[in-house]
């Protein structure tokens, strides 16, 4: 199955967000090249919230580009074989954090935002991955800082959209 195969199913499966994931779905169907940077209409791209829950805590990233405490995520990559591979390696990759296990019930929320030119839009399929409890995190090239906030924590310094992904989390664990 192609990813853009499991992109469709993924979003025909998620029962929430019903007006953002038709919008997800339009998109692809009028653009079969949706899921790659180079579609400058927008892209698929794939995120997951690092979680402890043990802890209480979540790991964010300070993204270098955009100086806003994220969670890990980013672009679809030929190589991977779904949505959910792709949030997991971004999580991997950008965390440094081996073991992690992404949270099971599929994407926690769907977060359409714009971004610069060329390209206009970000479709995010955003998941949440657990952290095994002796992780160490890593900071990769893509990050000015990578820290791990309480929970209470978060609202005050990151935006909405990693706001409403833990409550959305919280809620599914």
């Amino acid at each position: 199955m192609s990813l853009y195969d499991d992109a469709v199913l993924v979003l025909k499966g998620y029962e929430d967000q019903e007006e953002l994931r038709q919008a997800y779905l339009d998109h692809l169907a009028a653009h079969s090249d949706g899921m790659w940077k180079a579609c400058h209409a927008g892209h698929i791209t794939a995120s997951a919230l690092v979680i402890d829950p043990a802890r209480g805590r979540v790991l964010l990233t300070l993204h270098k580009k955009l100086r806003m405490w994220l969670q890990m995520g980013g672009h679809c990559e030929p190589q991977d074989t779904s949505v959910e591979a792709a949030a997991l390696r971004e999580a991997t990759e950008e965390s440094g954090v081996r073991g992690l296990a992404l949270l099971p019930g599929g994407p926690v929320r769907l977060d359409r935002h714009p971004i610069p030119a060329p390209c206009h839009w970000h479709f995010d399929v955003q998941y949440a991955v657990l952290a095994p409890p002796d992780a160490v995190q890593e900071i990769s090239d893509e990050s000015l800082d990578l820290r791990w906030f309480a929970y209470d924590e978060v609202a005050a310094v990151a935006d909405d959209s990693v706001v409403r992904l833990l409550e959305a989390t919280r809620a599914r664990l």
